[in-house]
């Protein structure tokens, strides 16, 4: 009691994440007198990220860097305009779509949405959006930016669940597909109503243009997704291999990344993928004592008493990982959860982990978009100027397709799981 006391009032003061759980966790062994325990805290520490699979987050941070420097991500975003940018409302499609395809490299839901929403917003303003709308639909299409792979919360979860990362990252490409389609249905029932404006179309000569000059950046994420899904390289050589082949489309075909920004752009990645990577090993610190102090088996005897099939578990999970999300960042939150509801998931209720993976991502990403916190929301209104609770108010139909997704995915586990089969 005293070391989640303290750790919700050092959190609730602004303290790091990763800074809070290691303080909770040096509480919780001077409380109890367990001071042998100190030995171990730097080692489980180091052992929670002494692993190969953690590689992968930063080149794919890199990827990302590089991309939106080379021009590579505006490319996307004109591909995706060329096909459906002259339907009703079919930049508010295209706002979509573009960050379905810029999500195969980005792979963060809020670098996703601050990229994205320079790019969309303002167009979708021009052509006489409300911006308010632009702006929340970009928050949702950045959600895809942590399930369609390459994501990052994937990979920090296979190595929570100790599950293939490889696995993790293809479970989400129907998920992130469904989503995609879910997000579609919405856009054309609204534009029914608001009356959506058409942008100009292109002739087939144009289209062929653009999909001639998208090429290039398209084989980035074919090179990734492809060479991962098809066995010929695990994720963290796919991501080694995806960074090179941005650097080179950046630099000798769109023309716009030079060899001179790359020491910034490293920069940038490592100092992200160092936050994340300290999260990480604070995570195992956590688990370790969470694990020592019998917690997961404490909540599982609590859960049996409510949920008495693995259906049931599900619904519950759905609920506390979503109020989680409205609060905590969505790796933060991950670190907290997954040791203490994976083990009841699996070794109670049978649970796939990659399925269950799957579920506790899109709760904690739909969390950034949630009050009273709304990580996202406040991304897209420093790019924007709109204002983050009456985007969530505009927006709301995409809350609420979001929730019968993932009841959906809790119900279906093979809609995660069906590619691994």
């Amino acid at each position: 009691m005293l070391t989640s006391i303290f750790f919700l009032a050092v959190l609730l003061v602004g303290v790091p994440i990763g800074v809070c759980l290691c303080l909770a966790g040096l509480v919780y062994i001077f409380g109890t007198g367990n001071t042998v325990l100190l030995q171990s805290f730097p080692m489980q520490m180091f052992a929670g990220v002494d692993s190969y699979g953690l590689i992968a987050i930063p080149l794919f941070i890199l990827i990302g860097e590089i991309m939106n420097n080379g021009g590579i991500t505006r490319r996307l975003v004109e591909l995706a305009m060329a096909f459906i940018g002259s339907v009703k409302g079919g930049l508010a499609y295209v706002n979509v779509l573009a960050n379905a395809l810029v999500s195969s490299i980005i792979g963060s839901a809020t670098a996703q949405v601050a990229v994205m929403s320079q790019t969309m917003v303002p167009e979708m303003e021009r052509q006489g959006y409300d911006k308010t709308f632009a702006a929340g639909l970009t928050v949702y299409g950045g959600m895809l930016g942590s399930i369609i792979p390459p994501s990052v919360m994937f990979v920090v979860y296979s190595v929570l669940a100790q599950v293939a990362v490889g696995d993790m990252l293809i479970a989400g490409i129907l998920p992130g597909l469904l989503l995609t389609a879910l997000f579609f249905v919405i856009i054309a029932a609204l534009g029914v109503v608001y009356k959506y404006p058409r942008s100009a179309g292109k002739t087939l000569r144009e289209r062929a243009l653009i999909v001639l000059r998208a090429s290039p950046a398209l084989s980035i994420p074919v090179i990734i997704v492809g060479s991962i899904a098809s066995g010929l390289a695990n994720p963290t050589e796919a991501a080694g291999v995806g960074a090179l082949a941005a650097a080179l489309v950046g630099r000798y075909i769109t023309r716009e990344f030079h060899w001179r920004m790359l020491p910034d752009i490293m920069l940038r990645s490592a100092i992200y993928a160092a936050i994340v990577l300290f999260l990480v090993a604070a995570a195992a610190v956590f688990s370790w004592l969470l694990i020592y102090g019998k917690v997961p088996q404490m909540v599982a005897a609590w859960i049996q008493t409510v949920a008495d099939t693995p259906l049931a578990f599900l619904l519950i999970a759905n609920l506390i990982l979503l109020v989680i999300g409205t609060v905590i960042d969505g790796i933060p939150g991950l670190i907290m959860t997954v040791p203490i509801l994976l083990p009841v998931a699996t070794g109670i209720y049978g649970i796939d982990p990659i399925h269950f993976g799957v579920v506790v991502v899109i709760n904690l990403v739909l969390g950034l978009m949630s009050p009273p916190v709304g990580l996202c929301f406040f991304v897209a209104a420093a790019v924007t100027g709109a204002k983050p609770g009456k985007m969530f108010l505009v927006t709301l139909p995409f809350f609420i397709v979001c929730c019968v997704a993932l009841v959906v995915l809790s119900f279906f586990p093979s809609l995660s799981l069906a590619l691994l089969q």
